[in-house]
């Protein structure tokens, strides 16, 4: 049980700690991660035991006796014959030296070497790669210290550059990424990195491509993975980011506020001009809300006038009148 325990905070403090962190890379579930050079190498250790068997079969007939010399020359022998027969893989490219020269480069396939003359230092691997990098703590123009992570996809299309131009390509990749992200990060301020990351991608991509082409390598594609910025100041850019986003709604507010103002504004002068239009407004605006809420509309005196004409009310009374006159004076 203290066994467990003991392994459970150690597995803990492990995955906190920052170089788990930055070596969070997604795993490759499939049976068959990537490829195998086992049946080169069965290969070779096959050649190698022919020629051991053949060299003392050989020595077995001219003098009818295997004695250590014997076991010494079929090794020799072996080895020579390992070493000047090789398989190289589809995507792999052998760089033959000779003499400590560059010779050709060879392969696919079966590549005979002169012994001893001629040997391959390196084989090159010719498929796309992927190198992950980080720069830690990183501090930005404005002196923001972040972190951030990247994958760079490139591939040798020189095998002869990356045998003779660079001792390690493949480590060299990796250093030059990592410096030239830090100075990509450098030269731009916090909200620059976090928010133009595309930008950033093609900056690192052109700048890699024309430091890496002079060892043979290309730079297919660069992604930055993840831009972390330090706890202490992420509350205080939160704070930051919602004075912003109340400031733009209250300019906003403000704004609309202004084109109300001067529509009702144009609209005062346009009913100021015309009374049957502003009775027209009236009779609309108590028609929207009897049909909104539903129920009877009490209209006071005073404002029921903008529904009657003033001077049409006691015109109807003196018709009235009139007409009684007459048919008192006919009677």
């Amino acid at each position: 049980m203290l066994n467990s325990s003991n392994e459970k905070k150690s597995t803990q403090t492990s995955s906190t700690s920052p170089t788990s962190r930055m070596m969070n890379v997604p795993q490759v579930t499939s049976a068959h991660r990537k490829t195998s050079r086992n049946g080169a190498v069965a290969f070779t250790v096959i050649v190698f035991a022919l020629g051991v068997v053949l060299t003392l079969c050989v020595w077995q007939c001219l003098t009818g006796d295997i004695d250590l010399f014997a076991l010494i020359a079929a090794a020799v022998v072996g080895y020579l014959v390992a070493s000047s027969v090789h398989i190289v893989m589809q995507w792999e490219k052998a760089v033959v030296m000779r003499f400590g020269r560059f010779n050709r480069v060879a392969g696919p396939g079966v590549v005979f070497t002169i012994p001893i003359v001629e040997f391959y230092s390196l084989r090159v691997d010719q498929r796309v790669m992927t190198t992950y990098f980080g720069a830690e703590e990183t501090l930005t123009n404005d002196l923001v210290p972040v972190n951030v992570d990247a994958i760079v996809f490139w591939m040798v299309f020189s095998a002869e550059k990356a045998a003779t131009e660079v001792e390690n390509y493949s480590v060299a990749v990796s250093w030059m990424a990592q410096a030239m992200l830090r100075k990509a990060i450098g030269r731009a301020s916090l909200s620059e990195v976090a928010t133009r990351r595309d930008q950033l991608d093609v900056e690192l991509k052109e700048e890699l491509e024309e430091k890496l082409s002079a060892w043979g390598i290309d730079v297919i594609d660069v992604e930055v993975r993840d831009i972390v910025v330090p706890k202490e100041l992420q509350s205080s850019m939160a704070a930051e980011a919602v004075a912003s986003r109340e400031r733009e709604a209250r300019m906003i507010l403000a704004e609309a506020e202004h084109d109300i103002s001067e529509m009702l504004r144009d609209a005062s002068q346009v009913y100021d001009g015309d009374v049957e239009a502003m009775r027209l407004r009236t009779m609309h605006l108590a028609y929207e809300s009897v049909k909104q809420s539903g129920g009877t509309l009490v209209i006071p005196s005073a404002f029921s006038e903008g529904f009657v004409d003033g001077g049409e009310a006691p015109a109807a009374p003196k018709s009235t009148k009139t007409s009684k006159a007459s048919r008192s004076t006919t009677r």
